[in-house]
């Protein structure tokens, strides 16, 4: 597809390069990469080496790593305006896990050389990035914590409320309040079976804490679900 048009992104607002000038941005447009991605392909995989920066225009892309049985598990999932791979690109490490699209989604690419002369100009993007993965060494960090010390029921209404929030400020292409994931990708951003999820949610139905239309979510008591969640500030 052909090159869209920095300066004229409705994403723009959102991502690390908000505050560039409009000359610097066309001048990226013309070493930057647009890319369509259909439901199910693959961005990159895990192992690979990165060869720029990624930055969500539209759709939603799920960041996962394989385990020594097969099974995949969802870290994270990253909305427009987010940037993917930036971890590895900076550490110059390989990608340490796989990303995948979710929805049909266009990404843009940055290049390394292009990447690091916008940095070098304007600081401050390298501080928003800081930030962001300082964010993510965070929610890794709580994550990790809630794997070990809650039982799956609370987990998955803490996962539920995150999601719910990540759905409602990520101008996905979907309904607002409404988390419209797969049962199965749910379960692997959960860390558990697929059987537990369903079973759970239909518990929650039935306490009219979510509704649930097809594979939508909607949340309809979230008090009731942080007070299952054992969290308060999420």
């Amino acid at each position: 597809m052909r090159n869209l048009d920095c300066s004229n992104c409705l994403i723009h607002y959102k991502s690390c390069f908000l505050s560039m000038s409009r000359e610097d941005l066309l001048l990226m447009n013309e070493t930057k990469i647009s890319t369509f991605y259909k439901k199910g392909q693959i961005v990159f995989h895990e192992g690979r080496h990165p060869n720029g920066i990624y930055c969500i225009k539209s759709g939603m892309i799920k960041i996962s790593k394989t385990g020594i049985d097969g099974k995949e598990q969802i870290v994270r999932l990253v909305m427009p305006g987010g940037l993917l791979g930036i971890r590895a690109f900076v550490a110059e490490r390989n990608y340490q896990a796989s990303a995948t699209a979710l929805d049909d989604s266009v990404i843009c690419v940055i290049d390394k050389k292009t990447f690091y002369d916008i940095i070098s100009k304007y600081p401050y993007i390298l501080h928003c990035i800081i930030k962001n993965l300082s964010s993510l060494l965070e929610d890794a960090e709580n994550k990790l914590t809630s794997i070990a010390q809650k039982p799956v029921r609370e987990r998955i209404a803490e996962t539920l409320i995150t999601l719910n929030n990540i759905f409602i400020g990520g101008d996905c292409q979907c309904e607002k309040y409404t988390i419209n994931l797969s049962r199965e990708d749910l379960a692997n951003l959960v860390g558990t079976a697929t059987e537990t999820i369903i079973r759970i949610l239909s518990e929650f139905k039935d306490a009219n804490l979510i509704i649930i239309v097809g594979r939508k979510i909607i949340l309809h008591d979230i008090e009731g679900l942080k007070k299952i969640a054992r969290k308060l500030d999420i």
